[in-house]
């Protein structure tokens, strides 16, 4: 099944449970996804699951963002609302790996690349976007690679 039937039916199942939040929130992910369809019409193409990937993590890490300045601004009923839309948008998104599982795929990509120096780091990270996107948190891990090249 993919992303949009997975949405379309939880969707229905949230409407059908009347949790008001829940079908906000995938309201919102809907309106995302078909934000960027109607951006790509010129191309005669819609988002494919990899973009709606995408599209879903950069809505967790805005939300991720405003609750941090809700929290700082003492606004933890906001905040809060802001980390339930989280955890529901994270659901369409793939496991995220662990620290030993991010150290072996960085392992890997540099194996792969052949990188032996700093100036090698693109390509070892575009190997990493390319087969871990959604999975890995690459602000994190660019200090990784960059200890492990340096």
């Amino acid at each position: 099944m993919d992303m949009r039937d997975r949405l379309a039916q939880r969707l229905k199942e949230a409407m059908r449970d009347k949790d008001s939040r829940r079908v906000g929130t995938l309201r919102l992910i809907n309106a995302a996804l078909k934000d960027q369809d109607i951006a790509l019409r010129a191309e005669n193409r819609t988002v494919g699951d990899a973009e709606a990937l995408a599209i879903l993590a950069k809505m967790v890490k805005q939300r991720r963002e405003s609750a941090r300045a809700y929290e700082e601004a003492g606004r933890l009923e906001l905040a809060q609302q802001e980390l339930d839309e989280i955890s529901i948008i994270e659901e369409f998104l793939p496991r995220k790996l662990t620290d030993s599982e991010v150290e072996a795929a960085v392992a890997d990509a540099i194996a792969q690349t052949g990188a032996t120096s700093v100036s090698d780091m693109g390509k070892v990270m575009g190997v990493l976007k390319g087969r871990y996107a959604g999975r890995i948190d690459f602000g994190a891990v660019g200090p990784k690679v960059k200890a492990r090249l340096g």
